[in-house]
């Protein structure tokens, strides 16, 4: 292995990293200690973005120079990680993680390596892509000299993901390189390099040892990005996606028959994954436009003389959201949500295809509560026809319904809609104690005021109350 070593790179480094970074070589000089700024930091510093997360490797005892910076520097801030052998020191608006230097093993069966220390080499060796393994040296002798032995500064220049060894090794031994390769590509908008993309594919298999909370993380990463839709591609040419997301996989493909053909489902809900992306960075959402189509597979259906129908894939959809939640361990206020706008994501749309009376609105209005606007954003990003004057014509339906939407908001208050008589004096008025009784009553109630039939006020609601009891209390 040839050390390549770029000379003095302190003129280049900002004074608030440059007197920190000198201060921490000071403290290593005043013990004998080699101390090299590592990883993320050195990437960045080229990228030219702003880091206040610095790792740094020691050649030697890592929690113990930790510590011994923490007091120097008066941080109350020193946090230990036995398990892990690392150490995190905060200092004002800094985070700062050392870690010894250390050379790695890995068993067939498991990512979790055993571990020996090991000089710099054998350090920035063992770590996942080129652009990652390069360090800034804090030695008195050698300050801010780059050392960089496998190119990672060449490979940031031609925007290139790849392996400091052999990527099958690398990616074998932990696979969720495999995850953080898609991951960096997509986040700094990099290629992966060919042998390495070979790799992955090669090896993508191996994804099942690792937890899924992991994986998930770095794909919560993924869809975050300003246009996520083309790692969404990569991962299915690379048969990553069908590891953790085989639902999604099953959206590809487009059937014909007598002429009629339909979307291919995969690519329109990347587009739209992409639209909406425009427009917002709440994940939640964006997992919306992820899976609100999800159950078009299923429900795919060819009609004589009209086509390809998929009948019902909303509701089926938002019944397949828990499971692909609970295997993707996502949250489940998001599941909850992400299901609400799965379920009524084709609402209005079909208001625009036909004259609806006001009960329509309100219906949707009410049982899309808080979350309209953001439905309204996913059905907009849903509208990915080429033909421009078709999707014009689609938009000015659309916002038509939207000033519809917005006329009866205005009128009839119904977005924080529920029965203005309140289940307290449905047990006093009908005479009834608790239970499933009072539900009813107050469904009925407010099935009336979404029909029409009375004013979405107290006075109304209680006189209409009143008329309808005795059906109830009979019962």
């Amino acid at each position: 292995m040839s050390l390549k070593v770029v000379k003095n790179l302190e003129s280049s480094i900002d004074n608030s990293n440059r007197e920190l970074l000198k201060t921490i070589g000071k403290i290593a000089a005043d013990v004998g200690v080699e101390v090299y700024a590592v990883g993320g930091f050195v990437r960045d510093f080229f990228l030219k973005k702003a880091v206040k997360d610095i790792d740094f490797v020691v050649v030697g005892d890592g929690i113990a120079f930790a510590k011994l910076v923490g007091g120097r520097l008066n941080s109350n801030r020193v946090a230990v990680y036995k398990k892990f052998g690392t150490a995190m020191v905060g200092i004002e608006d800094y985070e700062l993680e050392f870690v010894g230097a250390r050379k790695e093993s890995y068993r067939g069966d498991s990512r979790k390596p055993a571990v020996e220390p090991a000089d710099l080499m054998a350090d920035l060796a063992r770590r996942d892509f080129t652009i990652n393994a390069m360090a800034l040296s804090l030695q008195k002798d050698s300050f801010f000299d780059l050392v960089d032995p496998f190119h990672g500064k060449k490979d940031l220049r031609a925007r290139i993901i790849r392996t400091p060894l052999d990527p099958e090794v690398t990616f074998a031994d932990d696979p969720l390189r495999i995850m953080r390769a898609i991951r960096f590509s997509a986040q700094l908008k990099f290629d992966i390099e060919e042998k390495t993309k070979a790799a992955i594919s090669a090896t993508a298999d191996r994804l099942k040892i690792i937890s899924q909370e992991r994986i998930t993380d770095e794909f919560i990463k993924i869809i975050s990005v300003i246009k996520p839709g083309k790692s969404f591609f990569l991962m299915d040419e690379l048969r990553v996606l069908p590891q953790f997301l085989p639902e999604f996989s099953k959206l590809k493909g487009v059937d014909e028959k007598d002429g009629y053909a339909h979307k291919d489902v995969f690519s329109h809900t990347l587009k739209v994954l992409d639209n909406i992306s425009e427009k917002t960075d709440k994940t939640e959402l964006r997992l919306a436009a992820l899976f609100h189509d999800i159950a078009k597979p299923q429900t795919k259906k060819f009609v004589e003389g009209k086509g390809w129908s998929f009948h019902g894939h909303e509701e089926l959809g938002a019944r397949m959201i828990p499971r692909i939640f609970k295997n993707l361990r996502l949250p489940r206020d998001w599941q909850n949500y992400v299901q609400k706008l799965t379920r009524l994501h084709l609402r209005p749309i079909a208001l625009t295809e036909e004259e609806c009376t006001d009960s329509a609105y309100r219906r949707l209005l009410f049982q899309a509560g808080g979350d309209l606007e953001d439905l309204l954003t996913l059905c907009r990003a849903d509208i990915t026809s080429r033909n421009a004057q078709r999707r014009k014509k689609y938009l000015q339906n659309f916002e038509f319904v939207i000033q519809r939407l917005n006329d009866v908001e205005a009128k009839d208050k119904m977005r924080s809609f529920q029965s203005p008589v309140r289940g307290t004096e449905i047990m006093e008025i009908c005479g009834i104690q608790p239970g499933r009784m009072v539900g009813k009553i107050k469904n009925r109630i407010e099935e009336a005021i979404l029909d029409g039939e009375i004013e979405n006020d107290y006075e109304a609601a209680k006189k209409y109350l009143l008329a309808i009891k005795d059906e109830f209390v009979t019962e």
